[in-house]
């Protein structure tokens, strides 16, 4: 068995590691046990071959990166505290690029990332902050272990660059940053009535229940309303940057035809800022829904079903023109905005997950 794959074997096991310190400042583990099997079974002029003493930065270029890659965000957070090279190692864009893939990709979007290079330039504007940036490994950390195991050789604590996607993956981490996304059946607890809509909100992450606080903007009368215990299935970042208080130019008008699945921007009265409803286009009321004879493609009405509602109610159905369409409506019936065609199974499958088990009046 190679050093290489006897350092797997002991990354693999969960094997503690004995931490100590050499003159040249480089960290050492005690992997003496890890060669105890091997040292008893080779012969003796053998064992002078492998060192009781090795440090992990000896370890070959891709078989470092390969540890490194492989480790959680607190883990690799905790091998940045250990000395000046590994915490150059660990902050490396490309490790935290695949952290923040993992968790973050799906709810967090360009605009949320704009938003945050925003605040930095203003902070930068502004001068130095008043209060030094928290150590965005210490706080994982700490929760476990004495700070001081942050700081095992003696130097100081460095904050990572700002703008390093490791600041970036930590400001979401721990709440410190309200970003930018939208929330499907905004206010589930208390309001049917947002059922099977997606409205903008900033959004503020709990490491410690998994779940966020949505924070939707005042409209009308209404104040800010704040919503907790969002869970994840319950977000996604924002497929357009069209404004919430803003008319989506429809790009999909001439294409629709029965059967399709689209997103709808509805909102109550014109203070209000628009969500997208789910709906499905229909048939018009001179077709029979026969394929053969179907000519709804072709004329200029548009019908849209939005099925969650009883037959009969005032919110089953609704026409537009294809060719002319801006926002229509009323203040009876609420405004109809921009119309988004949803093109993949996954979009379509969301709605589906988020049926209301009861039809709607």
């Amino acid at each position: 068995m190679s050093l290489l794959s006897d350092w797997f074997a002991l990354i693999s096991s969960g094997s503690s590691l004995e931490l100590h310190k050499i003159d040249k400042g480089k960290p050492q583990w005690r992997l003496g046990m890890m060669f105890y099997k091997r040292r008893c079974l080779k012969k003796v002029e053998n064992v002078e071959d492998f060192p009781e003493s090795m440090s992990v930065l000896d370890l070959p270029e891709l078989a470092l990166e390969g540890i490194l890659g492989r480790l959680p965000p607190a883990s690799l957070c905790q091998m940045a505290g250990v000395c000046q090279d590994l915490r150059k190692r660990c902050r490396s864009d490309h490790l935290w690029q695949n952290l923040f893939k993992e968790k973050w990709a799906r709810i967090v979007g360009p605009l949320a990332f704009h938003e945050w290079q925003r605040q930095l330039t203003l902070q930068a504007e502004l001068g130095a902050a008043t209060e030094r940036p928290p150590r965005p490994w210490g706080w994982p950390l700490s929760c476990l272990w004495r700070f001081s195991w942050l700081n095992i050789q003696g130097q100081p604590a460095a904050v990572p660059p700002l703008d390093s996607l490791m600041a970036w993956y930590w400001a979401l981490e721990s709440g410190s940053f309200w970003f930018p996304a939208q929330v499907y059946n905004r206010e589930q607890n208390g309001h049917v009535g947002f059922m099977l809509s997606c409205y903008d909100a900033e959004l503020n992450y709990d490491r410690i229940t998994d779940s966020f606080k949505a924070r939707y903007p005042p409209h009308g009368p209404r104040t800010i309303v704040i919503e907790e215990g969002v869970r994840w299935e319950r977000l996604r970042a924002p497929p357009l940057d069209t404004p919430a208080h803003d008319l989506h130019q429809s790009d999909c008008l001439i294409e629709l035809q029965p059967g399709d699945h689209v997103e709808v921007q509805w909102r109550r009265n014109k203070e209000f800022p628009y969500g997208w409803w789910y709906g499905v286009v229909g048939h018009s009321e001179a077709c029979d829904g026969n394929s053969r004879h179907c000519r709804c493609h072709s004329i200029e009405t548009v019908w849209l079903e939005f099925s969650q509602y009883t037959l009969g109610s005032r919110w089953r159905r609704a026409a537009i023109n294809r060719k002319s369409h801006r926002e229509e409506g009323n203040e009876a019936e609420g405004f109809y905005g921009g119309i988004r065609k949803l093109r993949t199974k996954e979009e379509i499958n969301i709605w589906k997950r988020l049926w209301p088990t009861e039809t709607l009046e």
